[in-house]
């Protein structure tokens, strides 16, 4: 048997994370390999020809599952926050800690709707739609990626939908 084993994992856990690769999954592959996901830079600096190659996406999948524990990681602290009850005889400190816990739900909802997002772009990674704005077809551009990766609409569609909303008065 003559197989490889490739892992995609970002640069700086590849050594971690190959004292953690399941020795027997590891030991079945002839040879292991470690492909460490792009940085930024390195992401920007690629050629126009280049965009959204398997490197790219990979870059844009790991940060995005990256997102995706965050929001996790975050409604499960909020859930465990949110079941502390405390008996509080003073109506002011309730009024404030039932206003905190309001606020809190909001983010968390917030939350929720971009986990939905994130794992609808998880999603349209897997089925090469990713990078491509859903209005036009155009390319969405990396900068806008990276500083959004859950965008669908390139910028220029983006303004037209807010001028849209704007005169819908919403």
């Amino acid at each position: 048997m003559n197989a490889t084993l490739t892992l995609d994992l970002p640069g700086s856990t590849a050594p971690k994370a190959a004292r953690k690769v399941n020795r027997k999954i590891a030991d079945k592959a002839d040879v292991l390999v470690f492909k460490p996901v792009l940085s930024e830079e390195e992401v920007l600096a690629m050629a126009a020809k280049d965009y959204m190659n398997d490197a790219q996406l990979a870059f844009f999948k790991s940060r995005l599952q990256q997102m995706e524990q965050d929001l996790l990681q975050n409604a499960s602290e909020t859930s465990e926050h949110l079941r502390e009850t405390e008996l509080i005889s003073d109506p002011a400190d309730r009024a404030t800690i039932e206003e905190e816990h309001s606020l809190e739900l909001r983010t968390r909802d917030r939350e929720r709707k971009l986990l939905r997002k994130v794992q609808q772009c998880v999603a349209s990674i897997d089925t090469g739609d990713y990078g491509w704005c859903e209005e036009t077809g155009e390319a969405i551009g990396l900068r806008r990626l990276l500083a959004r990766p859950t965008a669908t609409l390139s910028i220029e569609a983006q303004q037209r939908h807010e001028l849209k909303q704007k005169l819908a008065g919403h």
